[in-house]
């Protein structure tokens, strides 16, 4: 089952507004497969919960008083969406997720209720960046200086003049990243619709003062706070570090990297629908060349709120570049999300080694993963306790920015290309790679050198 564009319902986007046609029907047979897997983390005393389409708010808000629940944050509101709103809930004490969602499934004016899993980043440190031999995922067979016919081929492109050109965002959905860290700060985007720190929401987004992005973790629009975002800081640099003779490079050194802030570990299903829905809102709010949304996380079970989520991007012709999870499972037997959904718009990506092995840790799936990139031993920026640095990591986590970054590559020298052709030129020019034959859709990892 491989996923195609021409699966997906295109569903219309306009500058005006946010709107969009109808979304999937509720899958609660997947939700309560996920609720069965122990591995499957969740809040609690909530649930996200979406009633049915044509409902006005004062409806909702009764509704919502009728049962006993408080709303905690509206995720999705009917202004924005055209459609339903969808909440973020408390239950009231006497009741378990589980009994809760079986109780609202039986209500006529709930459409769907699941629980705000619990999602992480898929990154773990390993331990001492392109002239010592250290940037490996970035080499191809013949870049100058270090080679490795497992890496990329980002360099190998690099030395044949075939450079990333200026012009292309994308979005980094996960913990904050450093906005003054040398080899990335040029690369952080400013929006052009906000007067910094004037306290106003000059663009109408619903988001004030959201100059690089937005914290959706603590609600504020400081998307960088401190060692903690390391992880978010190091996706960064592997996507778009700039060539400034010094520390690392990245696949696409010349892009524009918007922070979605959810994650500092770990993170909510609810805050990741808010980062994934702000980031499509600003491409079509702003006519941005954005082309991108990198998801270096996972871990919870399936949201059917997530997948409209990704959908609605997918309509804005985003793709969004998910890491295949780092249990080393095969995805198409034991889901991993948000990397498994059926959204036409997703590459499930796995981590290789430098010997062209995959990674221990990676997932795989004939059907469920697209393609392996580089992700063990990966050198790239992180804050530390004394200002900028750099770290070693490891995971599916840090395989995915290097597809993301080849995207913004593709993009950036193929002008106009929708997220269908960006996505068949990556998956078309994957090397057959012994070890990920019959584990990937491709069977292959990928080279950026025919871009």
């Amino acid at each position: 089952m491989n996923r195609t564009f021409s699966r997906l319902t295109m569903l219309a986007a306009t500058m005006a507004a946010c709107t969009f046609s109808s979304l999937a029907s509720a899958s609660p047979q997947l939700v309560d497969a996920s609720l069965a897997n122990p591995a499957h983390r969740y809040k609690p005393s909530e649930l996200i919960v979406q009633f049915k389409p044509g409902m006005r708010l004062e409806s909702v808000q009764q509704s919502l008083r009728g049962l006993g629940l408080s709303s905690i944050k509206t995720l999705r509101s009917i202004a924005r969406g055209g459609k339903a709103e969808l909440h973020l809930v408390k239950l009231p004490a006497h009741f378990s997720v589980p009994e809760a969602i079986q109780w609202l499934r039986a209500h006529d004016a709930i459409d769907f209720a699941e629980p705000n899993w619990i999602v992480t980043t898929q990154a773990a440190p390993a331990d001492p960046y392109y002239t010592n031999g250290s940037l490996w995922g970035y080499y191809g067979d013949t870049s100058p200086t270090q080679q490795n016919q497992y890496g990329s081929q980002a360099g190998e492109a690099f030395n044949a003049g075939k450079k990333c050109k200026a012009g292309v965002v994308v979005g980094i959905i996960d913990e904050g990243v450093m906005n003054t860290h040398p080899d990335t700060k040029a690369g952080i985007w400013k929006n052009p619709g906000e007067i910094p720190n004037n306290g106003i929401d000059d663009d109408g987004n619903g988001y004030i003062d959201d100059v690089t992005g937005w914290d959706f973790l603590h609600d504020d629009k400081t998307t960088f706070d401190g060692t903690t975002d390391d992880h978010g800081t190091h996706v960064s640099g592997t996507i778009g570090a700039r060539t400034n003779s010094q520390g690392i490079v990245g696949i696409c050194p010349t892009v524009k990297m918007i922070s979605a802030k959810f994650l500092e570990g770990s993170g909510s299903t609810a805050d990741a629908i808010l980062s994934v829905d702000y980031i499509t809102d600003l491409k079509i709010r702003h006519d941005l060349n954005l082309v991108a949304t990198n998801n270096s996380w996972g871990g919870g079970g399936f949201s059917q709120a997530l997948k409209d989520a990704i959908d609605r991007a997918g309509a804005a012709d985003i793709l969004f570049v998910a890491a295949a999870g780092n249990s080393g499972l095969n995805s198409d037997v034991t889901p991993n999300y948000p990397s498994g959904y059926t959204s036409a718009n997703i590459i499930s990506v796995a981590s290789i080694t430098n010997t062209g092995a995959r990674s221990s840790f990676s997932n795989y799936g004939l059907t469920t993963v697209d393609i392996a990139a580089p992700g063990s031993s990966i050198w790239s920026t992180v804050p530390t306790s004394t200002g900028a640095g750099y770290a070693n990591y490891s995971g599916t986590s840090m395989a995915t920015p290097h597809v993301t970054g080849a995207v913004a590559y593709y993009a950036s020298r193929h002008p106009g290309s929708t997220a269908a052709q960006i996505k068949a030129a990556i998956l078309a020019a994957a090397v057959p790679t012994a070890s990920m034959t019959g584990k990937c859709v491709t069977g292959g990892r990928l080279d950026v050198s025919g871009f």
